[in-house]
């Protein structure tokens, strides 16, 4: 066992999960400026939608990051940076692992599970009600059961990121939150808190057991366009 946290994000594809990852990372920096805080980037499935594409982001906030062997490349091998093993000898380390949508994703995080459980590691599993394959409580216990197994990791957590991406609402993240405490009572997790987008928020107040994120992740054009 060393000093540093691990804290896995997992989740089915389009749940949110890069987003809230980046979110988190950036929010214990500027907690705790003295600490390294490591993104660990293995989603080698997804090509967009991922850590690897924010490192300028994460750079600027003095995070450092390790992505797979073809990130920002051209290739389509799934491979994972031997660095990767860096994460468990680093001294004084936060460590964010954004894993793979669904089963397939998460096979790679079973490639450092075995380090993983030997440290005190954390592993959120991201729900959003608005994707079709995750939209009850059955099915969003289906494919947590399914990552994992591919994982040999076991979820510790839940958050309830229910979203509809530039269209979320204030309302729309308040009426997920029975959903998510549903999901939370069968899959006998603790639901940690429901996120709001900033954007979503207006301003508002954020009630009791909701988290406020900023929306960090954008679509490939959006960042064509910055």
């Amino acid at each position: 066992m060393n000093n540093n946290t691990y804290t896995v994000i997992c989740g089915h594809y389009g749940c949110g999960k890069t987003n809230l990852c980046l979110n988190l990372a950036i929010e214990k920096k500027l907690l705790n400026p003295e600490r390294r805080v490591i993104v660990v980037d293995i989603d080698i499935v997804n090509p967009y939608f991922r850590s690897s594409e924010y490192g300028n982001l994460l750079t600027k906030h003095g995070i450092e990051l390790i992505i797979p062997s073809f990130a920002n490349t051209t290739l389509d091998t799934p491979t994972l940076s031997p660095k990767i093993f860096s994460i468990f000898t680093a001294e004084n380390a936060d460590v964010f692992i954004d894993a793979g949508g669904d089963d397939a994703g998460a096979t790679a995080l079973g490639t450092i599970s075995r380090q993983l459980k030997e440290q005190d590691y954390e592993m959120i599993y991201v729900i959003n009600k608005n994707r079709v394959l995750s939209s009850s409580p059955e099915n969003s216990l289906i494919l947590l059961r399914e990552i994992e197994g591919a994982s040999r990791l076991q979820a510790t957590a839940i958050v309830n990121n229910t979203h509809l991406g530039v269209d979320s609402t204030f309302e729309n993240s308040l009426e997920s939150e029975s959903f998510a405490k549903e999901v939370s009572k069968e899959a006998n997790l603790p639901l940690l808190y429901s996120t709001i987008t900033d954007f979503a928020a207006e301003g508002r107040e954020i009630p009791e057991g909701f988290k406020k994120i900023e929306r960090l992740v954008l679509f490939p054009w959006e960042m064509e366009e910055e």
